[in-house]
């Protein structure tokens, strides 16, 4: 096993098997160790006197990123991931908060920077493609090793979480941790030089990093790079490319799906797709429509809590944790019962049994957030690592998702958890994608919203959602949604994570297509409902729930 990255671009250094495709371009790993050696050099002649050796990429899956992951490793810097679609005061946020010296980007996000407050950034900003970007270059073309004085265990990458509650955290990641995530999937799916691992999540977001870029450079495999995800693209990709190895997070499996249905899908290349928070529904779907392996696993940029399935994984559960993990009540730290099922399947005690998921065991192999001790000291307490995730447990040990720590709802004094209410409306036929939230009740307390996106060509039938929602027998009593929102898309992250605090804030006064449940059915939202129920929030006092 590698002890960093340093050490497996080392080992490329020879290498003339193809590292990188993007569109028609090719690059060995020969050439990639090159590249990213002038490129260290150009970045050391950069390195501030005091302050953090902190270089921002601001870029699309393009070589040039994947050129500035092995500078980085050469030159013992630390590579910022900058989300692309951040703008204004949060971009400028990002950049300062994370003390970049260096900022590299291209021409399409130039105009996104202009006028911001770049701190020493904006003093060394250099934009991929143009003249002043090879001329800075050409003084450093063919350099060697630097061999600077390296400690793998240091900050090599600042990956900044999601962002969909508060201010993104920039989570650690050092050159070993990196590499040993590398060796164990390089491993696990037998990754060697003949494979072809496809590259269209963003190479700023951890999921990228580490279950392809990293595994695929300790494998001496090829990288084929696709500037953003297209789900329309996907499958001529794996054709033009040879894909082997694909990894996700989010809904790419699911807006794969919903493309056009070819009878010779599963003629392709691919064995493989790992990755994680794919809905439950499509896993086996993506398998036999394109005849390859899906691994759907539980993990975070953070590390210390993993879930994996095994053979026996019940159907709708993550798996089994690795040791030390548990579900814990993150008031008192006591571990939470196992879960405990009706005859139909439904919850009985989900007031109880829910709680964090948690580790024991594993606090210490957390690396942190950068500049951020609150952060911190809420992941780690008492010597325990908490995830910020819901979950709960069978008595057989499986773990079962429950939602995000702000994906609690308390209707009519019963509390539960999103994600098995969504695991259920995905169920029916119609849905492809279901997002459930809480929004607030007249009275006290929250109402069940339910944001659907269709399969292609379906409508949303009023009698038969009702009859579906009637005839599942491990839905709760409370559960049902009382207003249910159907639209194209949902807003979400460049990860394709959904945006619950934007569906909450947008309520039912959006121009989606709305529904509100009557007695035993659902009828159309009208505007005049929209303004009986703002109506009802007044007269009770409580309209300062529904501002943003």
């Amino acid at each position: 096993m590698a002890a960093d990255i340093r050490a497996l671009f080392r080992a490329r250094a020879n290498d003339d098997g193809t590292a990188v495709l993007f569109d028609d371009e090719r690059y060995s790993w020969r050439q990639h160790v090159e590249a990213s050696l002038d490129r260290a050099a150009w970045l050391l002649a950069r390195k501030p006197t005091d302050g953090p050796f902190h270089v921002g990429v601001l870029l699309d899956n393009v070589p040039e990123f994947s050129f500035l992951l092995g500078a980085a490793a050469f030159a013992g810097a630390t590579i910022v991931g900058i989300n692309p679609t951040r703008r204004g005061a949060e971009l400028e946020r990002d950049v300062k908060h994370t003390a970049c010296a260096v900022l590299v980007t291209e021409a399409k996000y130039q105009a996104d920077l202009a006028g911001l407050d770049l701190g020493p950034a904006g003093e060394s900003l250099h934009v991929v493609g143009s003249a002043e970007w090879s001329e800075t270059l050409a003084p450093y073309a063919g350099e060697n090793d630097p061999d600077v004085d390296l400690d793998a265990s240091a900050p090599y990458l600042l990956i900044f979480t999601s962002g969909t509650t508060g201010h993104p955290k920039a989570a650690i990641c050092s050159q070993a941790r990196i590499a040993a995530i590398a060796t164990n999937l390089r491993e696990r799916w037998n990754l060697t030089p003949d494979d072809v691992a496809y590259c269209s999540m963003p190479m700023f977001h951890s999921n990228q990093l580490m279950a392809g870029w990293a595994p695929t450079l300790e494998a001496g495999a090829t990288l084929a790079l696709r500037r953003k995800f297209s789900a329309s693209g996907f499958l001529s990709d794996v054709r033009k490319f040879g894909v082997t190895y694909m990894n996700y997070v989010g809904k790419p499996l699911t807006y794969i799906l919903a493309t056009p249905e070819q009878p010779d899908d599963a003629d392709n290349t691919l064995r493989v797709a790992f990755g994680n928070e794919a809905a439950e529904h499509d896993l086996e779907r993506f398998s036999k429509r394109f005849g390859c392996a899906v691994l759907d696993s539980y993990g975070s940029t953070e590390g210390s809590v993993s879930i994996g399935r095994t053979p026996e994984t019940p159907k709708g559960a993550l798996g089994v944790g690795i040791p030390g993990t548990q579900i814990l009540d993150p008031e008192t730290g006591v571990e939470c019962p196992p879960a405990v099922f009706d005859e139909t399947g439904r919850l009985t005690n989900g007031e109880s049994c829910v709680g964090e998921i948690a580790n024991r065991q594993t606090a210490f192999t957390f690396e942190g957030y950068y500049d951020n001790d609150e952060a911190n000291s809420a992941r780690i307490r008492d010597g325990v690592y908490w995830t910020g995730d819901l979950g709960y447990r069978d008595s057989e040990g499986f773990i079962y998702f429950a939602g995000r720590d702000f994906d609690w709802l308390r209707v009519d004094g019963e509390n539960f958890a999103a994600a098995p209410v969504e695991r259920i409306l995905t169920r029916h036929p119609a849905v492809s994608l279901a997002a459930v939230y809480g929004v607030p009740d007249e009275e006290v307390g929250d109402q069940v919203m339910a944001a659907l996106i269709l399969e292609p060509g379906e409508r949303f039938e009023p009698e038969a959602f009702a009859t579906f929602l009637a005839g599942e027998p491990d839905l709760g009593t409370k559960c049902a949604p009382r207003y249910v929102r159907v639209a194209a898309a949902l807003p979400s992250t460049e990860t394709n994570k959904i945006l619950k605090r934007i569906l909450r804030r947008e309520r039912w006064e959006c121009d989606d297509e709305l529904w509100l449940r009557e007695d035993a059915s659902y009828r159309p939202l009208t505007p005049e409902d929209v303004r009986e129920i703002r109506a009802r929030f007044v007269a009770r006092d409580r309209e300062a729930v529904l501002e943003p």
